[in-house]
């Protein structure tokens, strides 16, 4: 015997139709949200991450400015000792030509000359002082011309003047230059040769060499014994 359906089977299809497709798009939809969520707590860790590498970064980077900053304090400091143990250097190289200086200025000082002022600028010495005539202060100029120490005498001014006891005389001021160490020739080698130097060279003029004794005549040969 036939049998005959008579529910309503589509209507019942469609609504679990319906039902599959609502789930679906819910499961869908969730997968979205942990997927959305996953990323956004990711790029969060990242972005942390990042900050927290930059902020390292940035700490180094103080670090090394400040390293730098001391390098160039100490770099600064090296240079100023160097300065000071140059200046020092030249202090004690300039010791023996002070020295030598007064030494030979007193030596070329000729009678009857004073010095009232003695200005020295480097190698350059500027002398003011009063002498009884024209020709002492020639006398002075050609001492200073022969001496080791001194060279290159310049007068610049001369004029006469009355001394309080109403004796004429001539108020000069004299330009010399300092023979420094590094115009010295050295004669020899070592601390034998550097003690032998002297700021000038020799004189031209040397003196003549005496005359060769003339070569005496030969021996006569010893007699031999008889053999």
């Amino acid at each position: 015997m036939t049998r005959i359906n008579l529910l309503p089977w589509r209507e019942l299809l469609r609504k679990e139709r319906e039902r599959e497709f609502y789930s679906i798009l819910g499961g869908a939809a969730f997968v979205m949200v942990l997927v959305i969520v996953y990323i956004h707590f990711h790029m969060t860790g990242v972005i942390d991450t990042q900050n927290g590498r930059n902020a390292f970064l940035d700490q180094e980077i103080k670090k090394v400015e400040q390293q730098i900053t001391e390098i160039k304090s100490l770099e600064t400091e090296k240079a100023q000792l160097l300065a000071r143990m140059k200046v020092i250097e030249e202090l004690q190289g300039q010791r023996p030509q002070m020295v030598h200086l007064f030494d030979e200025l007193v030596k070329t000082i000729p009678d009857g000359v004073y010095l009232t002022s003695f200005k020295q600028t480097g190698n350059a010495i500027v002398v003011e002082g009063i002498a009884q005539s024209n020709a002492r202060v020639s006398a002075f100029m050609r001492n200073i011309d022969g001496s080791h120490w001194l060279t290159e005498p310049s007068l610049n001014v001369i004029e006469a003047v009355n001394s309080k006891d109403g004796q004429k005389g001539s108020k000069f001021i004299l330009n010399i230059k300092q023979v420094t160490a590094g115009e010295t020739s050295v004669s020899g080698g070592g601390a034998e040769g550097a003690s032998k130097a002297t700021p000038k060279d020799a004189p031209k003029s040397a003196p003549k060499a005496a005359p060769k004794a003339a070569n005496p005549k030969p021996a006569a040969p010893k007699a031999g014994k008889p053999s």
